[in-house]
């Protein structure tokens, strides 16, 4: 069979798989690769050569990186700062909160970001007497815009690239995108700002983020604590656990200032029934207060099946102790990664992965934090997907859609092929992951670039502006999803303040873009 006909059936299955959400995306990925070698389009070695891919690596890295910033409480300071200087203006807070965001995204991840501020997020909401719902989609959108502050900000970044490279072009400079990504921040803000009271519900969620930002205060009251001062410190900390049912704790004495069995933690205090305990024998539903440092707290109680948590030591820690003990060894660790990668001393994927070996070497982070902290979904998505941008260049399938795209808007006007590859990107960012979507249009952009004979750069740029504005719907990106639930949101929600959004970022992928990477640059 044609080599072009299987990839676009390929590819147009991946699509409804993707858009259907019934098969995990990371099991579609891998039948993509697995199809386009059982179908001969390409070999085994072609086939698999996306999970080895130094993109893979790089990838894997930053979620290390971004793991090692949120567990040590740099982003829970960052939070907490915003908390405390913001006032309660919601313009004012929404805009404070926007940006903060997006400086998070361009140094660590969308997603990343997203998450370690969305519990700070929910809580400031209620404190002002704001629905969170009005917040938490600026929240996403603004991470999405801050993702095109710097190279880093996105594994689509990225990719473009690599692209880039492969065209014959220089990559792009870790600064280089921050020439669009930063007009495109203000924008996204001043459009929140204006039309997002008017746009964004006011929903009730049906549940609310724990606030632990005053956890310390809390546990003084309920077990009659004096000093509350030296119970949460960067060192140490204390956790709440419940004897459960057929626990091999019950019927066990134990009093406070017990050193547990591991000798690892001390029995601070024990209730029954809400009352304060001496001396007792374990019952079912009685409550232990435990002291110890936060990494015997999470190596002894989080794999305990004889006890249940009641706040994991890890959230406890994220939000009551910000700039915790190794907070400022992570901001090192960061900054000479930015370092390398601003100069371009070493790829970056090295550069990548010599901050996140020391977030490991230095104790920021344990080798099971480390693991812990990859999301191998998003890893496999990406191995998944790179031979089918591969499978679009070698069997002829970017120079027919090429073609295609070039035949209906004519090659005349560059403008028009930029905004034809924008709107495309836009489209089906919605559907499937805007990395698997740059992943299928780069390759189209270098062949319409080679078709017509303009510079792929600004065709490529397109695509990756365009890539960032996932905008419309709730499952266009992790970040949408994960703010879908606290705000409270419906499905139909999002592209009443997405749609001025997307169209602001087809725009400058059209218009402003060749002002930097013009289409016919001179000798």
């Amino acid at each position: 069979m044609n080599p072009v006909i299987v990839t676009l059936v390929i590819l147009g299955l991946a699509v409804v798989a993707f858009v259907a959400n019934k098969i995990p995306v990371g099991i579609v990925a891998i039948g993509v690769a697995l199809s386009l070698y059982l179908t001969g389009v390409l070999t085994v070695e072609q086939s698999l050569a996306g999970f080895g891919d130094p993109v893979i690596v790089f990838i894997a890295a930053l979620f290390v990186v971004s793991e090692g910033l949120d567990a040590t409480g740099v982003t829970a300071w960052a939070g907490q700062q915003l908390v405390t200087r913001a006032g309660t203006n919601p313009r004012s807070l929404t805009t404070l909160i926007m940006i903060l965001v997006a400086v998070l995204s361009a140094l660590i991840s969308v997603n990343g970001a997203v998450a370690a501020l969305l519990p700070m997020v929910v809580v400031l909401a209620v404190r002002i007497k704001q629905p969170p719902s009005q917040m938490l989609i600026p929240l996403a959108f603004g991470a999405h815009a801050g993702s095109l502050l710097v190279l880093t900000g996105s594994p689509v970044n990225v990719l473009i690239s690599e692209f880039l490279v492969e065209a014959g072009e220089k990559p792009i400079g870790f600064f280089q995108i921050g020439l669009v990504g930063l007009p495109l921040l203000i924008g996204t803000v001043l459009i929140t700002v204006l039309l997002g009271p008017k746009l964004l519900p006011r929903l009730t969620p049906k549940y609310v983020t724990k606030d632990l930002s005053m956890h310390a205060q809390t546990l003084a009251l309920q077990y009659s604590i004096e000093d509350e001062q030296k119970l949460l410190t960067r060192e140490a900390g204390l956790t709440e656990v419940v004897i459960p049912p057929r626990s091999e704790l019950v019927g066990q004495d134990v009093f406070p200032g017990m050193v547990t069995d591991s000798g690892d933690l001390v029995v601070v205090a024990i209730q029954r029934g809400g009352e304060n305990l001496g001396k007792a024998t374990l019952q079912v539903g009685d409550v232990m207060l435990l002291r110890g440092s936060w990494g015997a707290l999470d190596a002894n109680i989080a794999a305990d099946p004889n006890v249940i948590m009641v706040d994991s030591p890890a959230a406890i820690r994220r939000q009551a102790v910000p700039m915790g003990a190794k907070a400022k060894t992570a901001l090192v660790i960061l900054a000479g990664m930015v370092i390398l990668l601003a100069t371009g001393l070493v790829t970056p994927a090295v550069a990548a992965l010599i901050a996140a070996t020391c977030m490991v070497i230095f104790r920021v982070l344990s080798v099971h934090q480390a693991h812990r902290s990859i999301s191998w979904t998003t890893l496999i998505l990406v191995g998944g997907m790179i031979p089918l941008s591969t499978a679009i260049q070698v069997s002829g399938t970017a120079d027919l859609i090429a073609n295609g795209i070039v035949a209906t808007l004519g090659s005349a006007s560059p403008y028009l092929l930029a905004l034809g590859l924008a709107l495309v990107t836009v489209v089906l960012g919605q559907l499937i992951s805007n990395t698997a979507t740059a992943l299928i249009l780069a390759p189209i952009a270098i062949a319409i670039a080679s078709e017509t004979g303009v510079s792929p750069v600004p065709l490529l740029m397109s695509v990756a502006i365009a890539a960032a504005a996932s905008f419309l719907t709730p499952v266009a990106t992790p970040a949408n999803t994960m703010v879908f639930g606290p705000g409270g949101y419906r499905f139909g929600d999002y592209w009443k303040l997405g749609l001025p959004l997307a169209l602001l970022f087809v725009a400058v992928a059209t218009f402003l873009v060749p002002v930097f990477w013009p289409f016919y640059p001179t000798p």
